[in-house]
């Protein structure tokens, strides 16, 4: 089965200005219908105005938005994939286990310790070249967000949905993380496989110094990143359109800190590294610079080699229109009437 993709997946955002083109043409349509309604009544606008047709440029904005739709899908450059091969590759395999948790919604990393999260682990996929990499998130369970995987365009698609919502129970189960993590590699026992698990270090369910001794067992690397204040931060809450702060059964805020000590512990028994997050740095290069130095493994992948370039299909698509755009006048064509193409005047009694 041939698999779709576009060589040049960031013009696709240039997509999003299609809904603000459609309400800045409805407001200028209002705006020309009230100037309209202003200079007199519609019945003798229309004898002054014969030729005035708002149908007509009503249709001429969707097809100048189609062709603009067309121009942004052809300079993507839509693919299908021809050809499907076993490509050998030397690298690692790394799993990332994000804490989506509410407390990671603290604001004392900014924007918040998950966005933030976020846009690190983004920056780390746009630099892989040869490794593997596999996405977990976690809260009071852990659950597969992606595969171990060279697919590095869907794991930043994928990564941009994780938040809260995308987990069942709420809490921290780093002990989970660590499970799922060790059961997410390849089973050959001489890959090089490093877990990477970016949380605040609240761990309230589970005994995950045991479970980073049953990686360790495995040879499985386990880096923890704490991000976060060991003073802490309370956690927005959106209620109603508005902004308030978690606040615990007697009435009082929660203030989320961050727990050094344990992530220091899971790191160290697995021999892995403990990164402390900051504003400026969340500490992912330093733990990547250190995967970097393990040693490479073979790794075996399918991948599609040859791509068909499919953005001829768009492009014409985007010709048709612009022709039609320029045949298509804004007003009604007297000459088209007359010669029978749209429609016949109607004959004027003589006097």
């Amino acid at each position: 089965m041939e698999t779709f993709r576009f060589a040049q997946p960031d013009m696709l955002y240039l997509l999003l200005l299609v809904p603000v083109l459609i309400i800045l043409w409805i407001i200028g349509n209002r705006k020309r219908r009230l100037a309209r309604e202003r200079f007199g009544d519609a019945p003798m606008l229309e004898q002054l105005s014969p030729d005035y047709s708002p149908a007509r440029m009503a249709v001429k904005f969707i097809i100048r938005l189609l062709a603009f739709v067309m121009a942004v899908l052809t300079v993507a450059r839509p693919q299908f994939g021809s050809r499907l091969e076993e490509v050998k590759r030397e690298g690692v395999e790394v799993v990332i286990a994000l804490d989506v948790s509410n407390s990671m919604l603290a604001a004392d990393i900014t924007p918040s310790r998950l966005e933030r999260a976020k846009q690190a682990i983004t920056q780390l996929v746009d630099q892989l070249k040869e490794d593997r990499i596999g996405l977990i998130l976690f809260a009071g369970d852990a659950y597969t967000q992606i595969p171990v995987t060279n697919d590095y365009l869907s794991a930043k698609m994928f990564l941009s949905t994780a938040g809260p919502d995308a987990v069942s129970k709420q809490g921290t189960a780093i002990g989970a993380a660590i499970d799922l993590g060790i059961r997410s590699f390849t089973p050959e026992s001489d890959k090089s496989r490093a877990l990477i698990i970016i949380t605040d270090g609240e761990n309230h369910e589970d005994d995950a110094v045991e479970k980073a001794r049953e990686a360790a067992e495995k040879g499985i690397v386990v880096h923890t990143i704490g991000i976060g204040s060991p003073d802490g931060s309370p956690i927005p809450v959106v209620t109603g359109g508005r902004t308030d702060y978690l606040k615990d059964s007697q009435g009082n805020t929660v203030i989320s800190k961050l727990d050094e000590k344990g992530l220091q512990e899971i790191a160290s028994v697995t021999g892995g590294r403990y990164v402390r997050a900051s504003n400026t740095s969340i500490g992912l290069t330093e733990i990547y610079n250190d995967i970097g130095r393990m040693k490479k493994s073979e790794i075996n992948a399918m991948m599609y080699t040859e791509y068909n370039e499919q953005f001829l299909i768009p492009a014409a698509l985007l010709f048709i229109l612009l022709v039609t755009d320029l045949l298509l006048a804004d007003r009604k064509n007297n000459l088209l009437r007359r010669i029978g193409i749209i429609g016949k005047e109607p004959k004027q009694d003589r006097i």
